[in-house]
């Protein structure tokens, strides 16, 4: 244990080398080695029957698999939260060698595949060492394994084992080619599959090799915050509730979670609730909705408002030591007094004057309305923060929690420092955008007599065509472009999560930028693609017609009574379960489809067969009519069009299929630049459509894919055959926006 407390560089600086037999690689050791960027020296000269060790510089050898698992596992926070998910995943690492007992392996492939039905992970909902453990225990076997997951045999089993590979392939195939290779077992696999690089950079699990925002790059986490101490740590997620959260916002909430549990600390959530013309309970409210959603996970929830007796005490010494004063120069007059470096002719008031001043700000009158209470710091210093900061405003308008008790109200400049301190935090994360204003934090910090807080920096997180400030998203609501904080189109935790968007996507998308301080600017793409990797390989497959202009193809041959089969929903995932589908003579087909088809053409019915096209006529509105043949002998391999279709039945249900665009044009206002000059005037499609009778279960909140046009999320279920079905298309990383 007190190994552990010490420095992380420190140990990984004290590993000397790993030592095991060319004959019986340990695998999963090098492999979490490698995804936790610790450089292991490796000799391979121990013979065939000795047992593996890692031996440290100072003399201490760590012996054996699990032992060396774990001890990665706890440098890497990759060893569970709690001694409940610690106990779960040594159930699994003592469960891998099972792989290795070649009569017992298919069984073992079988169990393991079963308990991945749902699941992405062994434990909970995060990668582990239990996940590295089975992984390679499979990438072991060589060519047994490769068969089988070739094979399609165990779906659950090879989903999880190629998502590893997409996500970490560089690094694992690396370490399976240099020794998998050398015990005779076959040659890794590629792991190309189907939008993803097979040139990938490799990533580790602690962070990104790069810090870049573009799509590919990774940033790092390997990052100390100053002064830190193991299980001494407390951070604070400080939200102030004029707004619901977004993605910005997650950022600073994830990366705070990261260092809270990377440092054994604590994460509390408090809420800036400083500014009463701005906030509200539904905010606050809301916010802890989507605190919950990312999965934060904190000790408890303060507010600053809390400490408005302390803070009033606080500023009222300050007036007596001089060391700040009340100012009743006009607001506008005040700014170009502070750019200009020019003292207020209030800054040499005498303490007497100041709190006779005060105590007409904290009673509202029209005197301390005219009034705020200024910080004596430094006029002339070239850092315009530090220039008389305003600590206390008046403010006369109820606060959403005390109510009308006060009329004056801390600004976050003051109120910051003091709370921080307080509470004990140890380290404020703030996002670069604040750099100018921690001279004045500490500044302040100190003048209170208070402990330090240690500052940490980090990149604010900003999107191509996407405003992120609170005041400019309000516009658009209280201006009804959009239709409330959780419209789609919104960069909301809410608005992204309701246009399909999985809270896992959200996680890895933020946590691959790391504590990088760069600014980037970054594709929204790059979050579609994560989460296209998440749905695609467990979300049912349904069948939609444009209900426009559609086309009837009545099939000479068909079946003169409707029949019922049922197939599965996903022809590679039996976790998604099964649909019934109706076959009948007469059938839908899009307008457009329908219009690409030649007479005599052969053509692939989806779920079906072929058909052959006989007959195309069109009426004087342009409206087309389709006669054909079942030829469902034909090769499916021959046919160039592939095509989805509907029975007409009356059991066809009706869609709404809406479609969303960015809510300004320009990838990234300028400032300075007016967003109202760059608004998109159309944000928002909407197509009317058909869809299978299946669709009626639908839940709200369900992922699906619609064949050959896309996925969606169901946002309004089925609730009378008169109302359609609200169907919201799920971006997928490389669709074009803009739409007439």
């Amino acid at each position: 244990m007190a190994s552990m407390e010490r420095d992380r560089e420190t140990i990984l600086s004290e590993i000397k080398v790993l030592s095991f037999a060319a004959e019986n690689p340990p695998l999963s050791v090098l492999v979490a080695a490698k995804l936790a960027g610790i450089s292991l020296p490796t000799d391979n000269s121990l013979s065939a029957d000795s047992p593996h060790f890692l031996h440290f510089s100072d003399g201490l050898k760590l012996h054996g698999t699990f032992v060396l698992l774990r001890y990665i596992g706890r440098i890497a926070n990759l060893y569970g939260e709690n001694a409940i998910q610690a106990a779960r995943i040594d159930e699994w690492l003592e469960y891998a060698p099972v792989l290795s007992q070649g009569s017992a392996f298919e069984n073992a492939c079988k169990q393991l595949d079963d308990y991945l039905e749902g699941r992405s992970f062994f434990v909970d909902h995060s990668f582990s060492i239990a996940d590295i453990a089975i992984w390679s225990g499979l990438a072991g076997t060589g060519q047994r394994w490769e068969s089988l997951r070739k094979s399609k045999k165990y779906q659950n089993l090879s989903r999880w084992f190629n998502s590893l590979l997409a996500e970490y392939g560089d690094a694992l195939n690396e370490v399976t080619a240099t020794f998998v290779g050398k015990r005779g077992l076959g040659k890794p696999t590629e792991t190309k599959s189907k939008g993803t690089q097979a040139n990938q950079e490799s990533k580790s699990v602690n962070g990104d090799v790069s810090e870049k925002g573009k799509a590919g790059s990774r940033s790092t986490f390997e990052v100390d915050l100053p002064e830190a101490e193991m299980g001494k740590v407390r951070l604070r997620f400080a939200p102030e509730p004029s707004g619901f959260l977004h993605i910005g916002h997650s950022k600073a909430a994830l990366l705070n979670q990261y260092f809270a549990q990377r440092y054994q600390g604590q994460l509390i959530v408090r809420f800036d609730d400083t500014n009463p013309a701005k906030e509200s309970n539904e905010f606050v409210d809301n916010l802890l909705k989507d605190i919950e959603t990312l999965g934060i996970k904190y000790e408890t929830v303060t507010y600053t408002s809390d400490y408005f007796p302390q803070l009033m005490e606080m500023v009222e010494n300050l007036i007596h030591q001089g060391k700040a004063y009340v100012d009743d120069t006009p607001r506008e007059e005040m700014q170009k007094e502070r750019m200009d470096g020019i003292e207020s002719k209030c800054r040499k008031n005498s303490v007497e004057e100041n709190l006779k001043l005060w105590k007409e700000m904290i009673a509202g009158s029209d005197r301390g309305l005219q009034c705020c209470v200024r910080g004596k710091l430094d006029m002339q210093d070239p850092n315009k923060s530090l220039r008389d900061p305003v600590y206390y405003r008046c403010n006369p308008m109820p606060h959403h929690r005390i109510g009308s008790k006060y009329k004056i109200y801390p600004t976050y400049d003051f109120a910051c420092p003091f709370v921080d301190s307080i509470e004990g935090i140890t380290h404020a994360l703030r996002s670069s955008e604040y750099h100018d204003r921690n001279a004045q934090y500490y500044r302040i910090q100190e003048d209170m007599g208070l402990r330090k807080v240690h500052i940490y920096e980090f990149s604010r997180l900003n999107m191509v065509y996407t405003l992120l400030s609170k005041r400019k998203l309000l516009w658009f609501v209280q201006n009804e472009k959009v239709n409330g904080w959780d419209d789609p189109r919104f960069p909301t935790v809410q608005g992204i999560v309701r246009r399909g968007l999985k809270v896992e996507a959200l996680i890895q998308f933020i946590l691959e930028q790391g504590a990088s301080k760069n600014l980037n600017l970054m594709e929204w793409d790059k979050l579609w693609t994560i989460n296209k990797k998440i749905i695609d390989p467990v979300c049912p497959r349904h069948t939609a017609i444009v209900e426009e202009r559609r086309v009837l193809l009545t099939l000479i041959n068909g079946p003169e009574k409707p029949f019922v089969r049922i197939i599965p929903r996903h022809k590679k995932y039996e976790g998604a379960g099964e649909k019934a589908t109706t076959y009948t003579r007469t059938i839908w087909l899009e307008s457009a489809d329908a219009e690409s088809i030649k007479v005599d053409e052969e053509v692939t019915l989806m779920d079906w067969g072929n058909a052959i096209v006989k007959g195309i006529e069109k009426d004087q509105d342009g409206n087309l009519k389709l006669t054909g043949v079942l030829n469902l002998e034909g090769s499916v391999k021959t046919t160039k069009l592939k095509l989805t279709w509907l029975p007409q039945t009356d059991e066809l249900v009706k869609l709404c299929l809406m479609e969303f665009d960015y809510l300004i044009t320009k990838k990234k206002v300028e400032e300075g630049e007016d967003f109202l000059d760059v608004l998109n005037p159309c944000t928002e499609k909407e197509t009317a459509a058909l869809g299978d009778s299946n669709m009626r279960n639908l839940k709200r909140g369900d992922v699906l894919q619609l064949e050959r046009k896309g996925y969606y999320r169901c946002d309004v279920p089925y609730i009378r055959s008169s109302k359609p079905i609200v169907l919201f298309a799920i971006p997928d990383g490389r669709q074009q926006t803009g739409f007439k």
